[in-house]
């Protein structure tokens, strides 16, 4: 995605460029084919052109005050608060300018999280100086409410002022009832209790913000853009009503909100939502007879990108999510460790963390510029398009009643698992690759150390008076992280792994590009390919595959050679006992001969790859 440039000083010694001479160099590289295929969707339906223009007449979205860093936030979530208390101080020591308190059973917990009780909050924030210009985030969930009071408590034994500690208490029962799917009370019933801490705790002299709408949970079960944004709105709208109508003046309500967002891997998107939240909030203040102020936006590196499988990949996610975070004004970032998803990060993927965003600070100076992405064509006309389909969804929701009615209604989990179907699709088919998961897999890969520790255990929550549609998290990679765990077993049961013979036809030059790509399919579902230098005589072929161990088979060779000595090998193969053959290729006109020669299934870039996978675990199985 580019723009088209417009009047640069620089430029002025050649011809002026324009969208019709680009048009006309594309159409000959395209030859033939539509220029729709350079159009890129997105989950929303929103198209992402290859060229825009410079946008013009646009002022920067403020966020973050000019050259302001964002707060370098490490996630707290180790069971032992001792432990815990250690690691935040490491963690501060080294470069952290903010600490998310974690605690079980929040929504981003992941399996651990702090004991919500007073002691292991005292235990926690040992020698921690909470007024020295520390931002505390409190992530918390309906089992560890009472962790805010908690935390409000010590800052008042120990004689701390209030005012002076930068702490964000997470308060968010919107939030927790989407992922839990119930509620054991109405929104008039939590309404008051949401309030009645807030008034609570800035009675104590606490500055905030208290309340947080939250759109990982739409991020985290797959949704889209548009909906987080929606989410996002809606409950921020119903946390405002709250406070306003606990008498709070709405000046004062104004900061007392704040959001999270998760950040992924598509920069730009990335960058266009951050920036599109800053203007569909302010549009709100206006609506509410409000001077707009930035909205305080808080950041975690999407937890549905991370893989178990090649999982240093997840650094380079996690920059690119940083970076595009950074760069749109959020105001403050937590990077999840690249091992999160296979248990609780150790020292080394705790400090590749925080170094992330240190690097981007401190090296690259991205804090030094206002929204760089402010005039860009693509941005700007993406951040457009996202503020127009999210007021609408708002809308939506705010037509069923508000945020709460509309999760009794299904307004945002119809659309969440309309959006999760397709991205599973595209996943499935590597259309949206899953680098080390889906595509280049490494079967020999180490396995990477993560801590020890036993999760703080809790008890139920509450009655499941009220259900709905539950927006669970997700990491995409999950199934084929499924079958890699099916080839661990035979592995360790068998001492091998199940294996796919690539019966290579003709010269390294016939065969060279399907093998490769063969191998890297059957592999990113944990079936080792078996290679060789290729063959011409059938015979050969099959008896090399009757002495490779493998189950399965699979031809790889031109379209031309296809042609002369499919069928033969396919048929050689059979006899062999290959029982299931693959070809690499689409299927064509010979697609019945080649199937009546003994080929069971194609193999093929666009192809259900996560189908054919599971399938092939099936007939090994039954064998």
């Amino acid at each position: 995605m580019t723009s088209v440039t417009d009047d640069l000083p620089l430029a002025a010694d050649f011809p002026k460029a324009s969208v019709e001479d680009w048009r006309k160099l594309v159409d000959g590289v395209l030859k033939g084919a539509p220029f729709e295929k350079l159009v890129g969707k997105t989950y929303d339906g929103i198209k992402i052109e290859p060229l825009y223009p410079r946008a013009k007449g646009v002022a920067p979205v403020m966020g973050r005050p000019a050259a302001a860093p964002w707060q370098i936030v490490q996630r707290i979530d180790h069971p032992d608060a001792a432990l815990a208390n250690a690691q935040a101080l490491q963690d501060l020591e080294n470069g952290a300018t903010g600490l998310a308190l974690v605690f079980a059973g929040a929504n981003g917990a992941r399996g651990f999280g702090l004991e919500p009780s007073a002691e292991a909050v005292a235990k926690v924030l040992k020698d921690i100086h909470l007024d020295a210009g520390i931002g505390l985030d409190l992530e918390i969930g309906p089992q560890s409410r009472m962790a805010a009071i908690h935390v409000a408590e010590y800052v008042k034994s120990n004689g701390l002022d209030p005012a002076a500690c930068n702490i964000r208490f997470g308060l968010d029962p919107l939030a927790a009832g989407a992922v839990w799917g119930h509620s054991p009370y109405t929104w008039e019933e939590i309404a008051p209790a949401v309030t009645g801490a807030i008034k609570g705790l800035a009675g104590l002299g606490f500055k905030g913000p208290f309340a947080s709408a939250d759109g990982r949970v739409i991020h985290d079960a797959g949704g889209s853009e548009v909906q987080e944004l929606a989410f996002v709105l809606a409950c921020g709208v119903a946390y405002l009503r709250a406070i306003e109508g606990a008498g709070i003046p709405l000046d004062a309500a104004q900061g007392m909100v704040y959001a999270r967002l998760a950040a992924d891997a598509d920069q730009f998107l990335t960058m266009a939502k951050f920036r599109a939240l800053r203007l569909l909030w302010a549009r709100i203040e206006t609506a509410c007879g409000l001077t707009p102020k930035p909205l305080f936006i808080a950041a975690d590196t999407a937890w549905r990108m991370l893989t178990q499988r090649d999982p240093y990949v997840n650094m380079l996610r996690a920059t690119i999510a940083t970076f595009a975070a950074g760069l749109a004004g959020a105001n403050a970032i937590t990077v999840l460790p690249h091992t999160l998803a296979l248990g609780l990060p150790d020292p080394f993927a705790r400090r590749v963390a925080r170094n992330t965003q240190a690097l981007l600070l401190e090296e690259s100076n991205l804090a030094k510029v206002s929204d760089p992405a402010a005039g860009a064509g693509g941005i700007e006309t993406l951040s457009a398009q996202l503020c127009e389909a999210a007021w609408a969804l708002f809308q939506e929701s705010e037509t069923a009643g508000g945020a709460f009615a509309a999760l009794q209604q299904g307004v945002f989990q119809s659309k969440v698992a309309a959006a999760r179907k397709a991205r599973d699709a595209n996943i499935a088919k590597r259309r949206d690759v899953l680098t080390g998961a889906s595509e280049f897999p490494n079967l020999h890969e180490s396995e990477a150390t993560v801590l020890k520790a036993t999760p703080v255990a809790l008890a139920p929550y509450g009655e499941q008076k009220y259900k709905f549609d539950a927006l669970p998290p997700i990491r995409l990679a999950e199934p084929f992280e499924a079958l890699r765990d099916k080839s661990d077993a035979a592995l360790k049961s068998r001492g091998a792994r199940p294996k796919v013979f690539l019966a290579n036809l003709g010269t390294a030059a016939d065969f060279t590009a399907r093998a490769t790509f063969a191998k890297s399919f059957f592999e990113a579902g944990g079936i080792q390919a078996v290679d060789n230098e290729g063959f011409a005589d059938p015979a050969k072929l099959a008896a090399a595959f009757k002495t490779s161990g493998a189950e399965l088979a699979c031809l790889c060779s031109s379209d031309k050679v296809y042609a002369e000595h499919a069928e033969a090998a396919a048929k050689a193969l059979q006899t062999a006992g290959g029982g299931h053959i693959y070809l690499a290729g689409r299927p064509s006109e010979t697609e019945a001969a080649l199937r009546a020669a003994g080929v069971t299934g194609f193999v093929f870039a666009g192809g259900d790859a996560l189908a054919t996978l599971q399938d092939a675990y099936r007939r090994m199985e039954q064998k």
